[in-house]
């Protein structure tokens, strides 16, 4: 609960800020991660009432209005978004400092849901899967695509965690760094270009072979060509990337693809660097609804061991 103290200059009004405690700075996050006082009055275990009157409270303090009502969701202000990119590290700091001896997950049954694409399920699924059983065998893990709807998924409770890149800067998500990523061109051994460091120029004369994902998703490199005032136009469209060395032998065609993945196919095809500069990180990312969790944490924490051990970068 908040205490309202006079503020230093006479006449203001305004509550000090020293009247903040951890709980009112909880219940802000709350807010903004469900974008509603009554769901976040659920997921408190409190009534809406008292959520709006710790809103109010933090007004005060703030001197800003902190939410705004926009088409029936509670939006945060540019000053609130700013408060809680800050607080977020120190509720954080002091919720470690009350954590509990980690638990033996050995002994703990459940189901943890996965949100990815093609690229995670054959860069560092197979070794997170190995890893979390091995850690925690009462448990049942299930991989689901994300496409681009990862973030909704995580925030209707579809699922647990999302791995991949992640634009969003929006404070209801969390995330956590796994490694980064640039892409490459794949072509066949005896392309005519095999063996040239690609122009510009001549990246945008070859023929295409481009993943579309369903519509879904863009990837990083075309949307950085399209930043240079650039827009590819592929000679074939395919759903995903599975499958392609042997279209790419085929045919002809080029494809630009994450380096990593391109690994798989270096023994088929020629992988040289692709002349776009579109570097990507690849993060996991969850919400307030795991966040705190002690049991959530040690498996976010197998699983960027697991990356790290599995990339060779830890």
């Amino acid at each position: 609960m908040l205490e309202e103290k006079p503020d230093n200059k006479p006449g203001t009004g305004r509550a000090g800020p020293l009247g903040v405690d951890f709980a009112a700075l909880n219940t802000l996050h709350v807010v903004h991660a469900q974008g509603s006082f009554s769901r976040a009055a659920e997921v408190l275990g409190l009534n809406q009432s008292a959520v709006s009157y710790t809103i109010d409270k933090l007004r005060k303090v703030f001197a800003d209005p902190l939410f705004l009502r926009v088409e029936g969701q509670q939006m945060p202000t540019a000053r609130c978004e700013q408060i809680l990119s800050t607080t977020r590290t120190m509720l954080d700091d002091f919720l470690r400092l009350a954590e509990p001896d980690p638990l033996d997950l050995a002994l703990i049954e459940g189901r943890y849901v996965i949100a990815c694409n093609y690229y995670e399920r054959m860069i560092i699924i197979p070794e997170i899967v190995r890893d979390l059983r091995q850690a925690a065998p009462g448990f049942s893990i299930e991989i689901i695509p994300s496409a681009d709807i990862g973030p909704d998924q995580l925030v209707r409770s579809h699922a647990d965690l999302l791995l991949g890149p992640f634009r969003r800067n929006d404070a209801a998500f969390y995330s956590r760094k796994l490694f980064d990523e640039h892409y490459v061109c794949a072509m066949d051994r005896d392309h005519p270009l095999a063996g040239k460091a690609l122009t510009l120029e001549d990246y945008l004369a070859l023929d295409h072979v481009a993943a579309t994902y369903g519509g879904l998703w863009k990837s990083g490199y075309l949307r950085a060509l399209e930043a240079m005032g650039h827009r590819l136009k592929p000679s074939l469209e395919v759903p995903s990337p599975a499958g392609l060395p042997r279209l790419i032998r085929t045919t002809g065609y080029v494809a630009t693809m994450p380096g990593l993945l391109a690994q798989y196919f270096s023994d088929e095809l020629h992988i040289t660097p692709c002349p776009v500069p579109a570097p990507f990180d690849v993060l996991m990312v969850w919400t307030e609804r795991v966040h705190k969790s002690p049991l959530h944490r040690q498996i976010r924490e197998i699983i960027a061991q697991s990356v790290s051990r599995t990339l060779g970068r830890g």
